[in-house]
């Protein structure tokens, strides 16, 4: 935007300089020269006078010669021709004696008056001495030319200093305003920017730019209160029901569990499949916490080691697996890779991720967890498993909290899994394993080369949860 109204400005200034400036410039050049002619030619009238009186009156030729000698003193170059255009007097300089002068003297006897050439840069002048149709004879003066190049250099010279001088103030003038402009709409991006990753309390500043501007970033301001305030209480109405219903429940399930140890046989099954039901209701609370969570979640990038939380995270879940009866396994080592995540985000990411595969695969399946370097420099996180796999439809509606209806627990891991991708600026996406079953594929942004160390925050244990 700043090189837009910078452009406009000088584009529109050069514009009118060249049509105030050029056209000005060219009327005092003619004027100039109008002046200097009609100067040369004052003076030649006042030779042609002095000369009327000896050629004419025949007078002494102590005026003539007294002229002469003035214009000589001056610089100029002046020859008396008389009524046979033969050179009566002249000064030392023989400039208004060449061909060039000489073929001017007839058309002055003749009475016209022909337009005098310039002559090796010297400007000649033709004028009667006497009267203009019987002359009795002619004087040439030539001036030389560079007083009069020099006054023309300096009209467009000082015209060129003034355009120049326009164009840089109205450079200066147009950063400035340029800046006043887009310097406050930069920053309201910026805030934006924020806004949408998920920092919540950021404001605008409302004090500087135009009051357009101004006005944008008041409402923007009100806009992002508005959001923050429904946000939050969105959040804090899911974190306040999930703890609320956390203490009936496991109340509840004390209340069964003491029935159980008493009551008989059919109403022992009846108060198992109660219990089943508490058991889910409180998976289902525990992974409301868990959304409200990551929700909440607004990170401070880490140097974390994917390899090494991989293998903690598939050693960590691999007596849980074996239990199932399913082989789950690390991928073939490759270089040390390093991201950028929040601390224990990725083994979260991991620990969500691993339950639904250990829950979803059958007997006998295998669950593989591998990562690589992708083009454009990052990193890609492969859960892959051979289970059931999804539809097309459930893949489409996955990451949204109870959006997948063939999931077996309460359909919010992959849910929690997305919104922790994509809070660190990666993303996450859903495939088919080729020969059947699901892989979820996570592209994570890598840690800056510079900056690259050991990291990742704490480790958990894992806990397995239906989701």
């Amino acid at each position: 935007m700043s090189r837009r109204v910078t452009w406009t400005l000088l584009v529109l200034t050069t514009v009118l300089l060249v049509l105030a400036v050029v056209p000005l410039a060219v009327l005092m050049t003619a004027r100039e020269r109008v002046a200097y002619r009609d100067s040369q030619r004052a003076d030649t009238r006042v030779i042609a006078a002095a000369a009327e009186e000896h050629l004419s009156d025949h007078k002494p030729a102590t005026a003539m010669r007294r002229e002469l000698a003035a214009a000589a003193r001056a610089g100029d170059c002046a020859a008396v021709y008389d009524a046979s255009a033969r050179v009566v007097a002249a000064t030392p300089c023989t400039a208004a004696q060449t061909e060039e002068a000489r073929e001017l003297v007839p058309g002055v006897l003749a009475g016209h008056e022909p337009e005098p050439p310039e002559n090796e840069g010297r400007l000649l002048a033709a004028e009667p001495a006497g009267e203009v149709h019987r002359p009795a004879g002619a004087v040439v003066l030539a001036r030389s030319a560079g007083p009069l190049d020099a006054r023309i250099a300096a009209i467009w010279g000082w015209s060129a200093v003034i355009g120049v001088a326009g164009l840089a103030a109205t450079a200066v003038l147009s950063l400035r305003l340029a800046h006043w402009v887009s310097r406050p709409l930069s920053t309201l991006d910026a805030s934006a920017r924020r806004l949408g990753e998920g920092v919540l309390d950021e404001r605008a500043e409302v004090g500087t730019g135009p009051p357009e501007v101004r006005r944008l970033a008041a409402t923007f301001n009100t806009m992002a209160a508005r959001t923050e305030a429904l946000v939050h209480g969105h959040r804090a109405v899911i974190a306040d029901v999930s703890h609320q219903l956390r203490t009936p429940l496991t109340a509840l399930r004390l209340r069964l569990d003491v029935l159980a140890a008493g009551a008989g046989t059919a109403t022992a099954a009846e108060l198992a499949g109660a219990q089943e039901e508490i058991a889910r209701l409180s998976r289902l609370v525990d992974g409301l916490l868990e959304v409200a969570r990551a929700e909440q979640a607004t990170p401070r990038p880490a140097a974390v080691r994917v390899d090494e939380v991989v293998a903690e995270r598939v050693a960590a879940w691999s007596p849980v697996a074996e239990e199932r009866g399913l082989r789950l396994t690390a991928g073939s080592g490759g270089p040390a890779l390093t991201v950028s995540l929040g601390s224990g985000h990725l083994e979260q990411i991991l620990d969500n991720l691993i339950a639904n595969a250990v829950d979803a695969v059958p007997d006998g399946g295998n669950i593989t967890v591998d990562h690589r370097r992708t083009a454009g420099d990052v990193v890609r996180l492969r859960v892959r498993d051979d289970g059931p796999g999804m539809s097309a439809q459930a893949k489409s509606v996955a990451f949204r909290r109870f959006g997948n209806p063939e999931a077996r627990g309460s359909g919010l891991g992959l849910a929690i899994v997305h919104r922790l991708a994509t809070v660190n600026g990666g993303t996450a996406r859903l495939e088919d394993t080729p020969g059947g079953g699901l892989t979820v594929v996570l592209d994570l942004p890598p840690w800056p080369a510079e900056g690259r160390g050991r990291g990742g925050g704490p480790r958990s244990l894992p806990v397995l949860k239906e989701t």
